[in-house]
């Protein structure tokens, strides 16, 4: 058998949260035109609807869910819409994420600080979130003796910025509960794995002359001298759903072109 047959995903069963948009747009585009079958969930339709006609126009076709993954009943609609269409599910990647930059309290000028609101918001969706999807299709997994997660952090996960301590307290929780789980997990061949991208602007959401001032940043600040492409974080993520990773686990794997050592 070729070794390369190791990393051939077609026919895979994955579920992807926050598909719609950025870094979850260009996993599922990867995967998809891969051969994999793909769930893809976010909040509203609005973009799932885009990406279902961009992958539809080069042949590939999806299943997509408008479903609210911070809680639990969204989540079991989540699993029962993918046992329905699949049967089964290999891989779940949890890949919610979003930030507010306020202060933890009013600095001297600033009348807005971040209220508890906004703290629970945030570690909802960047860390909560992938507990309750871990939690909901543990059953499934357990009883395979078998599956595969991929949780998606970031760069804050190793290293902090001013007025993003709830974004920051949520990526990197969520690199310690990869790790917890994986080795809570491993005695039943479930592997769990996380990535932790740098910058990926999506150029079907920002302006012009957001990107031009991205790409000049990046010249500056990241050691290989430009941002990422959204694909490049589905390369990675192909990797890891393949055979070809069936030894890894517990890992959290910076994709950010040498940002964190900067």
């Amino acid at each position: 058998m070729s070794v390369l047959k190791q990393f051939d995903i077609s026919g895979k069963n994955i579920v992807i949260t926050g598909a719609s948009r950025g870094i979850g747009k260009g996993i599922t585009r990867v995967l998809a035109g891969s051969g994999a079958n793909i769930l893809c969930t976010a909040l509203t339709n609005v973009y799932l609807k885009k990406l279902v006609e961009e992958l539809n126009s080069v042949g590939v076709n999806i299943e997509v869910l408008s479903t609210d993954n911070t809680t639990i009943s969204g989540w079991d609609r989540t699993i029962d819409f993918a046992l329905q269409k699949f049967g089964s599910i290999d891989v779940l990647i949890n890949n919610l994420g979003d930030a507010i930059s306020k202060p933890v309290a009013n600095l001297p000028g600033n009348e807005s600080s971040m209220t508890i609101t906004d703290w629970n918001k945030i570690i909802d969706i960047n860390l909560n979130h992938a507990f309750l999807g871990c939690k909901t299709i543990g059953p499934h997994f357990l009883k395979r003796k078998k599956g595969k997660v991929i949780n998606i952090t970031g760069v804050a996960a190793r290293q902090g910025s001013s007025h993003m301590t709830a974004y920051a307290a949520g990526k990197a929780g969520l690199a310690r509960f990869t790790q917890a789980l994986a080795l809570e997990w491993a005695p039943y061949n479930i592997l769990v794995n996380s990535i932790a991208p740098g910058a990926f602007p999506d150029a079907d959401l920002e302006d012009e002359q957001f990107l031009k001032e991205r790409e000049e940043w990046a010249k500056s600040n990241v050691p290989l001298g430009r941002f990422g492409d959204l694909n490049e974080v589905g390369y990675l993520a192909a990797y890891l759903v393949s055979d070809a990773s069936n030894y890894m686990t517990g890992q959290t794997i910076y994709l950010d072109g040498g940002l964190t050592y900067a």
